[in-house]
């Protein structure tokens, strides 16, 4: 008996060493500049290094909204089919990632934020830790602590899980806690757990970073005084130039549209402060992220897994343009970044972040549905530092991962909708065989090979992504039948992901 104990404690090990660890890195409304990697300022060395040894990609794309996107990611159908399109929803008719990576041995978390009215635990997770909410204020996701500034959170109660548990407006004892170090830990926590000497496990640690409302360390927010005094147009030129040096961007396909939103130079006072400060505390969250995934990184390698363990990072829609409408906050400068506070970035500087995609978070424009994607597999990439340009999606993740790792996709639910990217990694061609789509709010599109029709509202244009990769120009009128040859497809996919 004892030996048979230790020998199958032998294939236990084995089995997780052939399979890898696997973590999901996803970000709140970042845009499509803003990590070091892919051509900005802010100081991301970190996720950068994953960069320089894995795999970018310059056409992955989200779904423009949080929810949406997420759902996409989790299920590997598009979120009309499971019902998340609308707010307070479930995922229906399909099978997450924890669920479906179980099937093959996995150990499966989740840590951040979820953006549904269903628990995690409950759908293939055996950790869930975080906000199931949307957003909610970084410092204090709850109620006013004594002495202290209420939290705003929009005047709604915020639903946080621990595991079976669910908190209606969970307020934490520590006055020092913040969401993004709260997600970190906990997934730190469990990357310690016994049963992970013999099983592999999937992460996902998903943050709501660098989603309004602003806040962040003191400290880091220091490290940026000064460095967004040149103002949008001299940043967005800045990261325009460095996108087009390292080669995420050619200026044959997208020359920097000419500056529409308001100038630099008319801002005065205390507004002109306002709008340095904001940015600056931006890109501390970013950087605050980007040291959290280091602390990733730090306990992979302590624990000699960091070599069979498969890191992807993405954004789940581009930079927010909106307002927060928060009914309870300071707008003091003082407070800006504090507890009293829920301050956005603005239109103005989103756009910078969008640095040079068309319109932002919403929309099915590039500037909304366009993330940056890594991936970092050490000996699986074949060209470590390299590009992509191949147009992938969320729903591809699940395909790929069940590639990988020999998964069981049950037959009961709504079939993947993605293709798998693996192929990718080794330099090859995808062969997808439907085109790509999107549906949020007042908008919508699809993608057929290089081109692209969107919409917003009633109006509909056209554009060839070969040539015009940040939609300048519309060809709508000049391809009417194309047009044409797109929207009826785009329609038959959306009648039939309703009724599914």
């Amino acid at each position: 008996m004892k030996y048979l104990i230790v020998l199958f404690s032998f294939i236990c090990i084995l089995g997780a060493n052939e399979k890898p660890n696997i973590i999901f890195v996803l970000v709140d409304d970042m845009g499509y500049s803003d990590l070091g990697c892919y051509g900005s300022e802010i100081n991301t060395p970190n996720i950068d290094s994953l960069a320089d040894n894995g795999l970018r990609y310059t056409q992955m794309y989200n779904t423009a909204k949080c929810f949406p996107s997420r759902a996409c990611l989790l299920t590997g159908i598009y979120a009309q089919q499971s019902g998340m399109d609308k707010r307070h929803a479930k995922m229906l008719n399909s099978a997450t990632l924890g669920e479906v990576l179980k099937t093959t041995g996995y150990r499966t978390f989740a840590s951040g934020k979820h953006h549904g009215t269903e628990n995690l635990f409950d759908r293939g997770f055996d950790h869930y830790y975080g906000l199931r909410d949307g957003a909610s204020n970084m410092w204090n996701p709850g109620k006013q602590r004594s002495g202290e500034a209420a939290p705003g959170n929009k005047g709604r109660t915020r639903y946080w899980c621990d595991d079976e548990k669910t908190i209606a407006s969970y307020t934490p004892e520590d006055r020092n806690f913040h969401v993004t170090d709260a997600f970190t830990n906990k997934a730190l926590e469990w990357m310690d757990e016994k049963e992970l000497e013999t099983q592999p496990f999937f992460l996902y640690l998903s943050y709501t970073a660098p989603h309004y409302p602003l806040h962040a360390w003191p400290e880091d927010i220091a490290k940026y005084k000064g460095k967004y005094d040149q103002g949008y147009e001299a940043i967005r030129e800045a990261r325009y130039k460095r996108m087009v040096k390292m080669g995420i961007i050619d200026p044959n396909k997208s020359s920097l549209a000419k500056w529409t939103e308001r100038n630099w130079s008319s801002l005065k006072g205390i507004e002109l402060e306002k709008e340095k400060l904001r940015m600056e505390i931006y890109a501390a969250m970013i950087e605050h992220v980007d040291r959290s995934v280091g602390k990733i990184i730090s306990k992979l390698k302590s624990q000699g897994k960091y070599e069979n363990t498969l890191i992807m990072f993405a954004s789940d829609n581009g930079a927010c343009a909106e307002g927060s409408g928060a009914k309870t906050k300071s707008t003091k400068i003082e407070d800006f970044g504090n507890v009293a506070s829920f301050e956005t970035v603005g239109k103005s500087w989103a756009t910078v972040q969008n640095t040079p995609l068309h319109n932002w978070k919403n929309y099915s424009h590039e500037g909304g549905i366009r993330t940056p994607f890594i991936v970092h597999w050490p000996g699986k990439i074949s060209t470590p530092g390299s590009f992509n340009s191949e147009p992938i999606h969320f729903i591809d993740i699940m395909s790929t991962l069940v590639v990988i790792t020999k998964a069981k996709y049950p037959s009961d639910v709504t079939p993947m909708q993605g293709t798998s990217i693996a192929p990718t990694f080794s330099g090859q061609e995808l062969n997808r065989s439907q085109p790509l789509f999107w549906q949020w709010s007042k908008g919508g599109g699809i993608r057929d090979n290089n081109w692209k029709a969107v919409f917003w509202g009633k109006k509909w244009e056209l554009f060839d992504m070969s040539k015009d990769q940040n939609e300048s120009h519309d060809l709508s009128s000049q391809y009417p039948e194309k047009l044409e040859a797109l929207k009826k497809p785009y329609h038959a996919w959306y009648k039939k992901a309703k009724s599914q």
